[in-house]
């Protein structure tokens, strides 16, 4: 209505609006989604030379090698979870593209706030695969000094801040770290990776909106793999994904095939340039899927079929879409496949058992690093356990902790 009472558009009358006319609610064919941004399609052909990065032999073997590695060690340690070597695991089964694709675009020196399934952000990185290894068993190699669960991982020198359990509390701790570099007038960004489960989070809307109204230099990177945990997105939200929420808060937004490493690795490097030059938030929604579990506390086999996980694997899996692009290139063929497989698995399983041969950090570790200067209460709970152990030490695997 206008100030005189006057209905403006009939199109707008509430008993108009209730009949469905006029509701844009994506989905109902009135509004059509976001668009997904791609570059190749699922047998590996660039569908428009202009969008190629145009990226070296050597980075786009990089890249497959990467994403084939951590699929390797998923397995692997996935299976020793199975077999109760370690205590829990998860897995990034269709997710490598969204991993590499990104970590590609990043200068080195840009900091990272995962979530805990982007542990290919990490060994792009150079992370060794001993490190990875000694942080899920927790033994006296590992720099968290067996704190924290598996896939909790951490490094200071590769700017990858550890990993947290608690859904979504990375988005507002990634906004302040992006302000801060902002006072600090650096050229880096920071980048949040967390899936679309986690958007759902008070902590999202709340990063969102800090980052916007700061004018941060952050890239937020969704996953968006179709699954939190066991509920699909179908159930999670009724608007258009993720994407779609960034212009409510002053976000530039961007829709990608996550299982397209080239379209990520352009989304990433255009939103990290944007963030640095400009101050300018950006949120990338990756369309993926997660091929696994949800963790080996998971069966997804309990709200899924056996044919829908097929066909992301078989059908539009990340691995396999480079590795058809890497042969229509002639820059990768079978013998070259047989033998990076078996050189991989090796370098894995050799990772794998000295970790297991690695003893458990000291008990008595558990209180350092609190406080600067231990506190007295602490003091009397270390001596106490000292006792406890010289007193009952026996029944305690002892044999398996540094002295």
């Amino acid at each position: 209505m206008d100030r005189q009472g006057q209905v403006i558009r009939k199109s707008e009358d509430p008993q108009v609006r209730h009949l469905g006319y006029t509701w844009d609610t994506p989905g109902t064919g009135n509004t059509a989604g976001i668009p997904v941004y791609r570059v190749m399609d699922r047998q590996g052909q660039v569908i428009r030379k202009s969008e190629d990065p145009q990226l070296p032999k050597e980075q786009v073997l990089k890249l497959y090698k990467t994403m084939t590695l951590l699929n390797t060690m998923d397995r692997i340690l996935y299976e020793s979870q199975r077999q109760g070597r370690i205590s829990f695991y998860m897995t990034n089964y269709g997710e490598e593209g969204t991993h590499v694709g990104s970590a590609a675009a990043l200068e080195s020196s840009d900091l990272v706030f995962g979530q805990y399934r982007e542990a290919g952000v990490l060994l792009y990185r150079g992370y060794p695969l001993e490190l990875f290894m000694a942080q899920c068993y927790g033994n006296a190699r590992d720099p968290g000094k067996g704190r924290q669960m598996p896939v909790h991982y951490g490094c200071r020198e590769r700017h990858f801040v550890t990993i947290s359990s608690p859904l979504a509390t990375q988005i507002p701790q990634a906004v302040g770290a992006a302000y801060a570099i902002k006072r600090a007038d650096a050229s880096r960004a920071v980048v949040c990776y967390f899936g679309e489960g986690a958007a759902s989070e008070g902590d999202a809307h709340a990063g969102f909106n800090f980052a916007a109204t700061l004018e941060c230099p952050i890239v937020f990177f969704c996953r968006n793999n179709g699954y939190a945990i066991s509920t699909p997105t179908s159930e999670q939200y009724r608007g258009d994904g993720i994407a779609a929420r960034g212009p409510g808060y002053g976000l530039l937004s961007i829709r990608v095939d996550g299982n397209d490493v080239f379209a990520v690795y352009n989304a990433t490097r255009e939103a990290r340039r944007r963030a640095v030059a400009e101050n300018q938030p950006i949120l990338i929604e990756a369309m993926t899927y997660r091929i696994g579990h949800h963790s080996t506390s998971d069966d997804s086999s309990a709200y899924r079929s056996v044919d829908e996980v097929n066909y992301w694997d078989k059908q539009d899996h990340p691995i396999s879409r480079l590795r058809h692009f890497l042969g229509h290139r002639g820059w990768w063929d079978e013998q070259q496949e047989k033998e990076w497989r078996k050189s991989s698995r090796k370098m894995v399983l050799e990772a794998f058992e000295q970790a297991e041969r690695e003893p458990k950090p000291p008990p008595l570790l558990l209180f350092n690093d609190v406080y600067l200067e231990m506190p007295p209460r602490l003091r009397r709970q270390r001596q106490e356990l000292q006792r406890h152990l010289e007193a009952y030490g026996e029944h305690y695997p002892l044999q398996h902790f540094q002295k």
